[in-house]
């Protein structure tokens, strides 16, 4: 602290030390401490006037003090004084304790107010059952996690107070949010032993937590033992249970739930209705669901679109389509939602005229919008059928519908089916005029088509497009328009649209990178394939054996030769093994650059699980090995060698027994060893590691 700082605090204890001197009261302290800002300050204060003959560390003090010290979290000195009230034992002790605790969790500050708990307990005091429930709740809807929960819940049962039911829910809760489902289920078949029974919320928060993780079995039999044991379930059981049921399945527990809580007395919500009926629909229970829509209407409530969507759909499942119309006709529903269902259904049921008949009635009563044109256009382009869906494209604009995304990713859709290529790309341009977009079957469909008619320029224009409107392209596609870039020679675009590609949320699958790989190399282009792989490694780009294999054969160059070794090393401790072309490949190209002992691992691994090495490359890596100075090393593959019943040739047989002539030294010792240390290199080295 700043010595000016320093001289103003002092200067401000004197003047107060002063005018506490005439006067020193606990109420008066209280007031001077709670009013100083600085803790350091009001602590000081405190200090000095516990050390005067007058008795002013009461209760209200100490809590004054301690409130200030929290505030300032400042936990050194709030534990020093807790300790003292307590080794003082300052009258009204017990009810002092349980008010800072209740105060501290009001203000989400369990950690000081667990501080607060623990000394309590060492001085064997009980806070009431009411604070240590606050506290617990707070814990749990703060979401303080498992640990400090259990802290703050042993200290309430070391300081002996008996827990109740709330107490135990509280700990069930906390359990379940932690996922230690089973425990909670411990917990909460040991309530019994602690002289409590569960009660609605104990029900309540296991099998939502059930329900939640897949073992709704387990929640309904835990439902069941409810009923047992004669549990009343209450509002918040209907609300929160009825849906978990409904959407489990578990339909005949859903629809006892609701027929206790009419018995209760109790009026369903909008919300629990359409639970209801979507569950009775999807278990094609129409009668049901019909009489819960009933009773919700007779309820006065008025039904959701989704209900009537639900029930016209489970008409439509059983091809009742004439009843669904009937019934939407005489519960006078205006949405035009539940009247699409029944139109896609009869273009999924083969009957497009049926569905033409339909839109026609509905157009007049004013019951369609966009997507009932869309609909039944879509079907006819799926049927091939470009002249009905343009005629219904007409009737739509003359309706004063304009024709969107769906309309048009309909239609290019059918052009591309149709081969009709200059159409789809003239369709393209309308969308693209009209600042829409193409969903991605159609959008991959006309990048396909134009690949095919090698109108890469187009192909190219299209997804450039489309992809920063963030749509999204198939990975067939993709590998197709890289494909036909690499082909015709735009490798520097193919590039630009990989990372297009990956930016916009594509995946791009090995095959798409290979192609690429492959055009690099042919170009002689190293440097490049070597950047691609590390953008490959740092993607999650995932490798299988053909793969590994078809990377290791670029990589075995003299510029890339360092990270054929990382691979080739990755690619055999991932278990997978190169074929015989490309490991002898491998081989010959390590032993050429000296680089035989940083595979020496891995060539063993595949010596031992190959039983197609030749002798040739026994040879070759024996040979190599001890050049390079790592004879243990040779006489792994020469044991091996042996045991297959092969005998090393003139020349491994001279170095194994040191015989070798300089000349020939002199030429091994001519090989290439520099390895380029590149940024590139590092990002390899730790992507794969």
């Amino acid at each position: 602290m700043p010595a000016s700082a320093d001289a103003g605090s002092s200067s401000e204890f004197d003047s107060v030390i002063r005018s506490l001197k005439n006067n020193l009261q606990p109420e008066r302290l209280t007031r001077v401490i709670d009013s100083t800002s600085d803790s350091s300050l009001a602590l000081r204060i405190f200090r000095w006037a516990s050390h005067q003959r007058y008795n002013v560390r009461t209760v209200d003090t100490y809590s004054c003090m301690i409130s200030k010290l929290t505030a300032a979290e400042n936990r050194d000195d709030m534990d020093s004084l807790l300790g003292e009230m307590v080794r003082l034992r300052v009258p009204a002790l017990e009810q002092a304790l349980d008010g800072l605790v209740q105060s501290l969790s009001s203000k989400d500050q369990f950690d000081e107010a667990l501080l607060v708990i623990q000394h309590a307990t060492s001085a064997k005091l009980k806070l009431s059952l009411s604070t240590c429930n606050g506290m617990l709740c707070g814990l749990v809807k703060q979401g303080s996690g498992l640990r400090l929960f259990m802290l703050a819940y042993m200290e309430i049962v070391k300081s002996g107070v008996l827990p109740n039911v709330e107490t135990l829910n509280w700990l069930i809760q906390a359990l379940c949010e932690s996922g230690r489902v089973d425990l909670a289920l411990i917990q909460f078949d040991r309530m019994s032993r602690k002289r409590c029974s569960p009660n609605s919320h104990t029900f309540e928060i296991l099998i939502m937590t059930l329900c939640s993780h897949g073992r709704a079995d387990e929640a309904v039999e835990l439902f069941y033992k409810m009923m047992q044991l004669r549990c009343t379930p209450d509002s918040s059981f209907y609300t929160q249970v009825i849906p978990l049921f409904c959407k489990s399945g578990k339909v005949r527990e859903a629809i006892k739930l609701h027929q206790m809580m009419e018995k209760d007395g109790l009026q369903l919500g909008v919300h629990l209705y359409s639970s209801l009926i979507i569950c009775l629909c999807e278990n094609q229970l129409l009668d049901d669901a019909m009489m819960i829509l009933n009773r919700m209407i007779a309820s006065g409530l008025a039904p959701m679109t989704s209900a009537y969507v639900d029930i016209v759909d489970c008409y439509c499942t059983s091809a009742k389509f004439h009843k669904a119309l009937s019934f939407l006709e005489e519960n006078d529903v205006t949405e035009s939602e539940p009247y699409n269902v029944l139109l896609r259904w009869l273009c999924i049921d083969g009957r497009l005229q049926d569905s033409v008949r339909y839109l026609e009635k509905l157009h007049n009563r004013g019951l369609v919008d966009c997507e009932s044109f869309n609909i039944l256009i879509t079907h006819f382009c799926n049927e091939g059928n470009i002249r009905r869906a343009s005629e219904l494209i007409g009737r739509m604009v003359v309706s004063s519908f304009e024709p969107d995304e769906s309309t048009y990713s309909a239609i290019i859709s059918c052009y591309c089916r149709l081969g009709l290529y200059i159409d789809a790309l003239g369709m393209f341009r309308r969308v693209s005029v009209s600042n829409l977009s193409l969903n991605s079957e159609s959008f991959s469909q006309l990048i396909e088509v134009l690949c095919h008619m090698e109108r890469i320029q187009e192909a190219v224009e299209v997804f450039k497009y489309h992809s920063k409107r963030g749509c999204s392209l198939t990975n067939n596609s993709l590998d197709m328009l890289i494909q036909g870039c690499c082909l015709s020679g735009r490798i520097r675009e193919a590039v630009q649209l990989r990372s297009l590609a990956v930016c916009t949320g594509i995946s791009c699958t090995f095959f798409t990178y290979d192609i690429i790989i492959q055009a690099l190399h042919r170009l002689k282009k190293k440097k490049d394939v070597l950047v691609l792989f590390a953008q490959m490694v740092m993607e999650g780009c995932l490798l299988d054996g053909y793969a590994y294999t078809s990377l290791l054969r670029s990589f075995l160059t003299k510029e890339t030769i360092f990270e054929a070794t990382i691979l080739f090393n990755r690619m055999v401790n991932q278990a997978f093994v190169p074929d015989q072309e490309t490991f002898e490949l491998l081989v010959n190209d390590m032993a050429l650059f000296s680089f035989l002992n940083t595979v020496a691992e891995s060539l063993l691994k595949v010596v031992n699980a190959s039983g197609t090495v030749s002798p040739r490359i026994y040879n070759i890596i024996i040979y190599g090995l001890i050049k390079e100075g790592f004879k243990n090393e040779a006489c792994k593959f020469l044991d091996q060698m042996l045991e297959n019943g092969w005998v090393p040739d003139s020349r491994t047989h001279q170095v194994l027994v040191g015989n070798i002539s300089a000349e020939v030294a002199g030429e091994v010792g001519q090989v290439y060893q520099t390895v380029d240390d590149d940024s590139v290199s590092n990002i390899l080295l730790e992507g794969l590691n």
